[in-house]
């Protein structure tokens, strides 16, 4: 059987690839592209980055950057890299926000570290610049770390210390991949936090829980409670016998509703008494709060 061919490893994060930055003369554009180094660069000759990992860039966010640039300038140049099919143009590694920035500021060119790399290291350096500068909602951030851990020969602790993030951090976040489609894009949109998201992990039906939390603004407790609650939606109501069918559905319908184990008792005189089985105070305490808030 042949061998596997060898994943590039991970190497030591944006400080691997910068190495020593050398300094254009004063007014100087653009160098020749073999030419590594801090210059100046028209915004036109630049091109996003293939590999950025972020999907979003928020245009309230894009112009309080630009109002920053047009009162103190860029502080820190990009990370650029010769293009890798077009002459003479650059593409964008880290800074991309920046780049966009610049040109509502009214600005021409831009400052830019150079560096040869290939894909591979472009990729690697886009990745780690954004989840270091926590610029990536939740599902961006998986979705990077996902990347790196199916590209790069590293382990998730690895992956951690290149990052500065814990293996239990990293391991919780990939978890939210499996999150239905529509709830991962409520999270892109910021409407559930990482704490949301987690919780809803633990729901049966994430999408109805998270519409419910996002319509009535509910805590990360709150909906922890509830995941909770729905994660005994599945057990069936405790059988009772001499039970008349149409109370045992009943029970059926509050266990579905309600997600946690329920008794329906006929009374006298046409009365009925319901009792609701929660597992503790704080369970109680955070369904009450979800139906009054």
């Amino acid at each position: 059987m042949a061998a596997r061919p060898s994943r590039p490893a991970l190497g030591r994060g944006l400080a691997a690839l910068l190495g020593d930055i050398t300094v254009a003369p004063p007014g100087a554009t653009a160098l020749p592209a073999a030419t590594s180094g801090l210059r100046q660069i028209p915004l036109d000759l630049l091109d996003p980055n293939p590999f950025q990992p972020r999907m979003v860039f928020a245009q309230e966010s894009l112009e309080e950057l630009a109002a920053s640039i047009r009162a103190r300038g860029i502080l820190q140049p990009i990370l650029a890299r010769t293009h890798p099919t077009k002459t003479d143009r650059f593409c964008i590694v880290a800074g991309e926000r920046r780049w966009r920035a610049a040109a509502l500021a009214g600005l021409h060119e831009v400052p830019a570290i150079v560096r040869d790399m290939s894909d591979a290291e472009a990729g690697v350096a886009a990745l780690i610049e954004n989840l270091q500068r926590a610029d990536l909602n939740p599902i961006e951030e998986a979705e990077g770390y996902s990347r790196l851990l199916d590209e790069f020969d590293i382990t998730q602790e690895k992956l951690g210390e290149a990052v500065g993030k814990s293996r239990a951090h990293i391991t919780n976040i990939l978890r939210l991949l499996n999150l239905p489609p529509g709830v991962q894009t409520e999270v892109r949109k910021g409407n559930l936090s990482f704490g949301h998201a987690r919780a809803l992990l633990a729901h049966p039906d994430p999408e109805a829980l998270a519409a419910s939390v996002t319509a009535r603004g509910l805590t990360v407790r709150q909906t922890e409670a509830l995941a909770s609650q729905g994660s005994l939606a599945k057990r069936k109501p405790q059988e009772r016998r001499g039970a008349a069918p149409d109370v045992v559905a009943l029970e059926r319908r509050l266990v579905d509703r309600l997600g946690f184990q329920a008794r329906v008792s006929p009374g006298r005189l046409g009365r009925i008494t319901v009792v609701l089985d929660f597992a503790d105070l704080h369970q109680l305490q955070a369904w009450v709060d979800a139906l009054t808030t």
